[in-house]
């Protein structure tokens, strides 16, 4: 497990990350996620000691990151694609790694195949797009076999392919009891396979709720279409229900389908559609954050 205990970190009169408090569960994939300017790159490079907090630390199984023997071997980190000498081959790059943290060297070509570099493990990694790139800096994070992984926009950079392959990836690292703590600004994607959510704005903890609770809280609403909408719109405006009327059709905020079948079934109303619509989770996240935005579109 990964626990954040009031991380706090400031720069001039500008407070980056503000008493941030958290946990990733093993065995999960943990998406951390909020505007441009929340603070979470900072948080990241505090997680892994690459920043200086002002306050508040990180333990990884109870441990906090500058006492771990061998980092390598307990938290894999993919801060930066680009961290690696663009005229070292992949093979050598990671080589280096290995010998750094005293890594067994065959495991180099294990974590390329891996990572679907295995044709391309002698080219120079200068000569890599940034999806080849994001692959190689994940295989430099598995390269010790680590129970954690800690990743900031693993998927930009790769294709639709890419993507699949890193969301399969991540949750079966997980699903063997890893702990994937994960940011990304693609939210429709990442909820396609995360767990649970950290929500920050302004530096601040605004949600650490599993996915399931943040898309519960969303308010939901019914189309309906009716031959009696008039006595629908009675009954509706006798339960405080607050109604649009488009055409032929009645949008009913903050109900349920079944409510509304239960409702027109008890007085006899014939229903010709009745359609629930919920908010996506990008819709809620949006909303949660959308105070905290250092940057908006007008």
């Amino acid at each position: 497990m990964i626990n954040v205990s009031g991380l706090t970190k400031r720069y001039g009169d500008h407070t980056a990350v503000d008493a941030l408090s958290f946990d990733a569960a093993a065995g999960r994939v943990t998406g951390f996620v909020g505007p441009n300017g929340a603070g979470k790159s900072t948080t990241m490079r505090m997680m892994v000691g690459l920043t200086r907090p002002d306050a508040g630390e990180v333990r990884y199984g109870g441990t906090r990151y500058t006492d771990l023997v061998h980092p390598a071997r307990a938290v894999g980190a993919v801060l930066d694609p680009r961290c690696m000498h663009p005229n070292r081959t992949a093979r050598n790059h990671l080589r280096a790694m290995a010998a750094a943290s005293k890594i067994p060297r065959d495991r180099v070509e294990q974590v390329l195949v891996e990572v679907g570099l295995e044709s391309v493990m002698d080219q120079k990694a200068g000569q890599f797009s940034l999806g080849m790139r994001q692959r190689l800096a994940l295989a430099g994070a598995m390269l010790g076999d680590p129970p954690v992984l800690l990743l900031d926009e693993p998927s930009n950079g790769l294709d639709p392919d890419g993507i699949r392959w890193l969301r399969n990836h991540l949750t079966a690292y997980a699903e063997r009891g890893g702990t994937v703590f994960v940011s990304s600004h693609l939210i429709s994607e990442l909820s396609m396979f995360a767990d649970d959510l950290v929500v920050v704005g302004a530096g601040r903890l605004l949600a650490a709720e599993t996915v399931e609770a943040i898309t519960s809280r969303s308010a939901t609403s019914v189309v309906v279409e009716t031959p009696q909408q008039e006595e629908l719109l009675q009954l509706l405006d006798a339960r405080g229900l607050a109604v649009d009327t488009t055409d032929d059709r009645l949008t009913v905020h903050g109900t349920t389908k079944a409510e509304i079948s239960q409702l027109a079934f008890e007085h006899g109303i014939r229903l010709l559609e009745l359609t629930e619509i919920t908010q996506s989770l990008e819709d809620s996240l949006l909303a949660m954050t959308g105070a905290s935005a250092e940057f908006t579109a007008v």
